[in-house]
């Protein structure tokens, strides 16, 4: 195929794109060559003989399959460690995992009325001092108050 260059660059102003995405048909070499216009070129595009390749993308596959590995527990060693454990994971992060989970037992146990209005806003409250390490410690002190009361 002899030079193209011309039909190239109107070909790349035309799809908006770069010289080096601008894909030309090898079997209608002939007809690329004898476009001297932008029209010529214009009807090319139309007729799908040149057309505009995809642009190159950075591949993720290795990103995904390192983040697969962390999800289980490899990569993420001492020697991958660069703040403190507080830092990686910040106490205020774990308070707000833990207050939203007990609050949101919390909610459900009133609306299932396993417990009433009453006892749901004490709880709350001690939710909130942080009396419950968690939700099933929480469960455990509904448990014992129903057996005390009973």
């Amino acid at each position: 195929m002899t030079d193209a260059a011309n039909q190239r660059r109107l070909a790349a102003s035309l799809l908006k794109c770069g010289m080096n995405r601008v894909w030309f048909d090898p079997e209608r070499a002939a007809d690329i060559q004898n476009a001297i216009s932008r029209e010529d070129v214009r009807a090319l595009i139309d007729e799908g003989a040149i057309d505009a390749r995809q642009p190159r993308g950075n591949s993720r596959g290795r990103a995904r399959a390192k983040i697969a590995k962390r999800s289980y527990g490899h990569r993420k060693g001492p020697g991958r460690r660069k703040g403190a454990a507080g830092a990686r994971n910040p106490s205020k992060r774990q308070w707000i995992q833990k207050i939203r989970a007990i609050r949101k037992t919390l909610a459900e146990m009133r609306d299932s009325q396993q417990i009433d209005r009453h006892m749901y806003r004490i709880l709350y409250r001690k939710a909130a001092g942080g009396q419950f390490r968690n939700v099933a410690h929480l469960k455990a002190q509904i448990e014992l108050q129903a057996g005390k009361v009973k």
